[in-house]
């Protein structure tokens, strides 16, 4: 017996993607669309005066689910081509409706119209996985909303931020994506059945040249599908920009992912906010004590392999000859789903970590206070000058002592004294007391509340009651 393990398996199907990613992007998914795409011809068809019986189509329906794989499989290999052999397949189980499976249409009727039902029913779940990562961030945002943290530009410190805003900045981008991949859903439409370069040629034949009958029979398939309309014009195909839009979508998703994944990995480093940590996870194999951020590394691979993955339909849809050409197939049948698989996979994880962030607060607020006093000598200097000090010398002042007390912390390895310097300095017309009593974080956040409460409230929340479904399972795969 052949053994599995001396065969290649993508990762994506034993360590990354969920069942239900997965079973779009299946044979079962693909095919037993196919044949509902068959019956949507085929009702439209007879609505439409061709004599098709209702029979035929009960006998269809019957057999929709079902599909004889092996049968289909055997036949391939005769005829070497996938959909005359399930229409064979299909015809070996509905014998009386044979004769008009398929009828007036090609290849890409099934096969690109399915491709659409995959990208709608994948972008599905990836909007609902994204709305449960916002919800995750919209309570972490706000029940952290007036914790003072640094905040950092050029991964330096800078003035005070709140740990709550900064995940707000998280959530906005993941926002503009569910907006952005909704949008491509929405406007997303069905290829119809255009016949083999676009022209409808073989359906002018059918009904006899009534082209009012045609679009009819188009609106009748979109019906059926659960779409709002079928595409204008094409060629054999839908336009393969379609694909390009939808990974443009998904690599928004995958940059904003790796934009959080980086920051808390550098948090995680500077010990201020760890992902989760199972009670026996290993974090190194040669470093018992190390919490390595592990889940936040994956989010961050897998998002470069989306970031990359979304060239393909870029070239494929700028590639593309005349009505159509097949060098588009091979490709567009991995970098489609994968890219689609990754982004699920990268998802759960974020849903994962963001269920279950670890905030040290004594952490951030030591690390805080170290740093305060050299943000603090603006106001300082402020209230010193009210007070008769001259500006212009205070600020002269200041730059030395903080230069003085920076040095002593990193040549040194000293604590800072930039506050007694100041208070020794009879310059400063302030008592040690008044000085400290700048020192408090809070008054250096700005509008760091308000604004977080207003964006989750205006912004998430609306996208947070359209889209979320409930809590998914955040028990990840190895």
């Amino acid at each position: 017996m052949e053994d599995r393990r001396e065969k290649y398996i993508s990762p994506f199907s034993t360590r990354y993607a969920s069942p239900e990613m997965q079973e779009v992007f299946s044979e079962k998914f693909k095919f037993t669309t196919w044949r509902k795409l068959w019956i949507a011809l085929a009702k439209a068809e007879k609505e439409l005066g061709l004599s098709i019986t209702d029979e035929q189509i009960a006998e269809m329906e019957k057999f929709k689910d079902d599909v004889n794989f092996d049968v289909a499989e055997e036949r391939e290999k005769v005829v070497r081509h996938d959909v005359m052999s399930h229409v064979y397949a299909f015809g070996k189980q509905c014998p009386k409706a044979e004769p008009i499976i398929h009828l007036g249409a090609t290849s890409c009727y099934v096969g690109d119209n399915t491709d659409v039902v995959a990208l709608k029913k994948a972008s599905e779940i990836v909007l609902k996985k994204a709305a449960q990562v916002l919800k995750n961030l919209a309570d972490f945002a706000l029940r952290y909303k007036d914790m003072p943290c640094l905040a950092y530009t050029h991964l330096q410190p800078a003035q005070l931020t709140t740990v709550g805003k900064r995940a707000t900045l998280w959530a906005y981008e993941l926002s503009m994506d569910i907006e952005e991949l909704s949008h491509q859903v929405e406007k997303l439409r069905l290829l119809g059945s255009k016949g083999t370069t676009g022209t409808q040629a073989s359906f002018m034949e059918l009904f006899e040249g009534d082209e009012e009958k045609i679009d009819k029979m188009e609106e009748i398939i979109a019906k059926e599908m659960g779409f709002p309309g079928c595409v204008p014009v094409s060629g054999q195909t839908y336009s393969r920009k379609v694909e390009a839009y939808f990974l443009g979508a998904l690599s928004g998703f995958a940059q904003s992912a790796y934009k959080f994944a980086n920051d808390l990995r550098i948090l995680q480093s500077f010990e201020e906010i760890e992902e989760p940590f199972e009670k026996k996870q290993i974090g190194s194999s040669a470093m018992p004590y190390k919490r390595n951020p592990m889940r936040s590394e994956r989010i961050s691979a897998l998002a470069r392999y989306v970031i990359v993955d979304s060239l393909n339909p870029a070239f494929t849809a700028s590639t593309q000859w005349f009505e159509r050409t097949l060098d588009d197939s091979a490709n567009r049948r991995i970098s489609v789903s994968e890219a689609f698989l990754a982004v699920d996979a990268m998802l759960n994880i974020y849903i994962n970590v963001t269920s279950g962030l670890v905030v040290y607060d004594k952490v951030i607020e030591r690390r805080v206070m170290e740093k305060l006093p050299f943000m603090a000598t603006e106001n300082i200097m402020m209230k010193s000058v009210k007070k008769g000090g001259n500006r212009q010398e205070l600020h002269e002042k200041l730059r030395t002592h903080s230069h003085a007390a920076a040095a002593k912390v990193k040549m040194e390895g000293g604590v800072c004294d930039l506050i007694e310097r100041i208070a020794a300095d009879d310059d400063f017309p302030l008592t040690e007391e008044e000085i400290r009593a700048e020192l408090d974080p809070r008054l250096y956040i700005g509008r760091s509340v308000s604004q977080t409460e207003r964006f989750v409230a205006d912004v998430l929340n609306p996208l947070i009651d359209k889209f979320y479904q409930g809590d998914a399972a955040t028990e990840l795969k190895v």
